[in-house]
């Protein structure tokens, strides 16, 4: 099924930023993947293992919400006029908030076990795409601490925000002193 040009923009832009973290990520030892710049830092597996788990969330809240609108009769077709989704709200100053616990890395683990995880819970996500392109994701409304009410279109926008700003985490873990040559 053809994505209306909104939606498939926001599908290349999300593939586009996961090819460049999968870039960044290439030929990574495991040794690389568990090491840590300090104690309290997240290694690069737990890096990986968080985005995925971000994305399952997305792909959740998905659901919930397209069965939530059908349950009560509110769900629209995507509106053909719509040419450009909502954009977020400026973020609030201060840096990025901390993840919320439901997200948290709970691991890092064996790295091509990581990635293998991140290609297929990405497969889903496309599937999720599909059917964000089948309805009007403006009144599918949801609370995002601290942005406040965002759509669901928001949400995916934020999984594109979420793998770019993780990219430049894992630059940076990778060029911190003591980083493993191999």
């Amino acid at each position: 099924m053809a994505l209306p040009p909104a939606v498939q923009a926001l599908w290349d832009d999300l593939q586009a930023a996961r090819a460049e973290v999968l870039k960044e990520l290439e030929g990574l030892t495991q040794a690389q993947a568990d090491w840590r710049p300090g104690d309290k830092d997240w290694c690069i597996g737990e890096v990986i293992h968080h985005v995925t788990l971000a994305e399952v969330a997305s792909g959740k809240l998905t659901t919930k919400l397209l069965r939530e609108a059908e349950a009560q009769g509110k769900l629209q077709p995507f509106p053909p006029a719509l040419t450009e989704l909502t954009p977020l709200p400026p973020a609030p100053s201060g840096g990025p908030p901390e993840a919320p616990p439901h997200i948290w890395p709970e691991k890092s683990g064996p790295i091509g076990e990581l990635l293998a995880e991140m290609r297929s819970v990405r497969e889903r996500t496309r599937q999720n795409i599909g059917r964000l392109a089948t309805v009007d994701p403006r009144p599918l409304k949801w609370i995002h601490v601290p942005l406040g009410e965002l759509n669901l279109a928001q949400a995916w926008t934020i999984i594109l925000n979420h793998d770019r700003m993780h990219l430049q985490h894992i630059r940076k873990i990778k060029a911190s002193p003591g980083f493993p040559e191999r």
